[in-house]
């Protein structure tokens, strides 16, 4: 009987290099789908990239003064209360001598349709230009010695037809207060917005006047009497005037970040 003995390697016998792997071959046709794959990401990506920055140019670019004065009207829906009437109001040197001066609204009405927040006297004045909405809120000064209703009267009207109706009107109705004791008083139309802004002071202490007097007459350097001396035509002018600003402001059309870089 014989035995086979498996053959072995010897040891020390080199083995034989390793064989690079084989790629497999590249087909023309799924070359040509991935580059179009890989250019219609691209230009998806552009073409929303474009799509944002159109609409953002477009939500920042400046309404034309028609168009932002009509939108102005609905400031009054559209706006914070807080912002539209602050809880606190500064005023430096806005009393007599330029005395610094501050107020604290007190009292805020809900809004109101137009016959029910004017009187007859400024309804027929709002006639022709149409009445959308009233706004008031009561103000004191620092000392509590005074107070002052603030009025907004949004209105449908354009610009022509405010300033016709701005010269018709007289004492504005009071709200915190009764009416007769109204002590001085302004009503302006702005020029941007269809609003008239008004003011009216009066004697926190509810004393009563003979007759309001309008805050130009009360203001001047001669004018005598208690309402000039108590300054109640300065807190009228001076909470008028920060009101109707602050209006304007918020009416002014918003310029587009390229035009103010650039202007």
């Amino acid at each position: 009987m014989t035995t086979t003995t498996p053959r072995t390697a010897l040891l020390g016998e080199p083995e034989p290099p390793p064989q690079p792997p084989v790629r497999p071959r590249r087909r023309p046709g799924r070359v040509l789908a991935a580059a179009l794959c890989a250019l219609l990401g691209t230009g998806l990506t552009v073409t929303a990239a474009t799509g944002a920055w159109s609409q953002y140019r477009a939500a920042h670019r400046p309404l034309p003064p028609d168009a932002a004065y009509r939108q102005a009207g609905s400031l009054w829906r559209s706006t914070p209360v807080d912002t539209l009437f602050p809880p606190v109001l500064t005023g430096p040197a806005a009393g007599p001598g330029g005395a610094d001066r501050s107020w604290t609204r007190v009292a805020l009405a809900p809004d109101s349709d137009c016959p029910a927040a004017l009187s007859a006297e400024w309804r027929a004045a709002l006639a022709a230009t149409g009445c959308t909405r009233v706004l008031r809120a009561a103000y004191t000064d620092a000392t509590r010695s005074s107070l002052i209703t603030v009025g907004m009267v949004f209105t449908p009207g354009d610009a022509a037809a405010m300033a016709t109706a701005g010269a018709r009107l007289g004492v504005p109705p009071a709200y915190g207060f009764a009416d007769g004791h109204r002590a001085a008083w302004t009503a302006s139309v702005l020029p941007d917005a269809p609003v008239v802004v008004y003011t009216v002071s009066a004697f926190a202490d509810g004393r009563t006047v003979d007759a309001p007097r309008p805050a130009a007459e009360a203001t001047a350097k001669d004018a005598t009497g208690a309402v000039a001396q108590a300054g109640l035509g300065h807190e009228a002018r001076a909470v008028a005037d920060r009101f109707a600003a602050a209006l304007r402001a918020l009416a002014r059309p918003v310029a587009a970040p390229d035009a103010q870089a650039t202007g």
